[in-house]
């Protein structure tokens, strides 16, 4: 069973950064493109960033030149590097790979607010 289990969200100024993790288990982890979505209050879920198995990242506009995705293989582990947060960033955060075709975690919450 695919279990995905995101942390590192807080509340946090604009301009600060923050680094989410994402542990995955019960998967082939080094096969699937992964990525980060986020759902705000009232909005639809979006992807964010995705990271193919052999490195290739891609990005929504809005989040280019701030966030970086990453993976570490040994560790089954997805991470997003998020810099000079905006307050329009503040979402519940999510990884799945790209298709989305896992369960989803219980996400973690990032605020962004001063």
């Amino acid at each position: 069973q695919v279990r995905l289990v995101e942390s590192g969200g807080g509340l946090v100024q604009p301009g600060e950064s923050l680094t989410l993790s994402c542990v995955a288990s019960g998967m082939l982890f080094s096969s699937y493109a992964m990525g980060w979505y986020r759902q705000a209050p009232g909005k639809q879920r979006e992807l964010v960033a995705g990271i193919t198995p052999d490195g290739i990242r891609n990005y929504v506009e809005s989040v280019k030149g701030r966030f970086t995705i990453s993976r570490d293989y040994a560790k089954n582990t997805l991470n997003l590097q998020m810099n000079s947060l905006k307050p329009e960033d503040t979402a519940a955060y999510f990884c799945n790979s790209r298709s989305g075709r896992f369960s989803w975690g219980q996400g973690t919450q990032v605020t962004v607010s001063s």
